[in-house]
């Protein structure tokens, strides 16, 4: 457990969960100290941001829409999703530097060019991201915090659920993909409450992935391992 910020005037946030791994390879390395800092949204940390000045998203993104993918692990659906919707731009959001290491390595081999990149909370981005300046948020097997003792820590809960509310347009698309049953049972009581509308009409809208889906390499190893995924469509009331 540590604190997100270290900014005298930033707000004490436990961050829980893994931010190194395994040793990064020389070519892992190559990619954060070349490519990360050019892929910044903006100004998001406290030290470079104590004010927290909203991010200028028209000049940062052209006037492109804006989707945001919180923890993207090692980026396969971010730059599948890059590749398949050229005339939008997408925030990913990672705090495991790892997997932040592999998605520029995806990012150099394709050539992408609309994605940008915050390794750290995505809380902090949330400070700075305008009112209704996201057209779209992904969610996509999230840490599940077994234990029920950490269920405050996921992110379907109001700390984070709030803020999303507010950085998201009226009328745009939450998508949140999960094998673990309880995460699905809070994720159905949470994320409605924080004013959000699920789309589910029948069971096939939760059983079936979207039709853009790509399956990760996580979701692979739950089928492998007998867990179900879930796939949930709530819309920004």
């Amino acid at each position: 457990m540590t604190s997100s910020n270290k900014h005298p005037r930033a707000p004490w946030r436990n961050f829980y969960g893994r931010i190194h791994g395994k040793t990064l390879n020389q070519a892992q390395k190559d990619y954060l100290d070349e490519d990360l800092e050019a892929l910044s949204p903006g100004a998001v940390n406290w030290q470079d941001n104590p004010e927290r000045t909203p991010i200028d998203m028209a000049q940062r993104f052209h006037g492109k829409p804006v989707w945001l993918e919180i923890g993207f692990g090692g980026g396969e659906h971010l730059v599948h999703m890059g590749a398949r919707y050229p005339e939008v731009d997408i925030i990913g959001c990672e705090p495991f530097i790892n997997g932040v290491a592999m998605l520029l390595g995806k990012i150099r081999r394709l050539g992408t060019q609309n994605v940008a990149v915050h390794p750290g909370d995505v809380r902090d981005l949330f400070d700075v991201l305008p009112d209704g300046s996201i057209d779209r948020a992904f969610l996509l097997y999230p840490d599940p915090w077994p234990k029920k003792r950490h269920h405050r820590r996921r992110f379907v809960t109001p700390e984070y659920l709030a803020p999303l509310h507010r950085v998201l347009k009226p009328g745009s698309i939450f998508r949140v993909a999960t094998d673990i049953p309880d995460y699905v049972r809070q994720t159905l009581e949470e994320v409605p409450k924080a004013g959000f509308e699920w789309l589910a009409e029948g069971a096939d809208d939760w059983r079936k992935p979207w039709g853009d889906w790509i399956s990760t390499r996580y979701e692979q190893k739950a089928l492998r391992e007998g867990r179900v995924p879930h796939y949930m469509t709530f819309r920004r009331l």
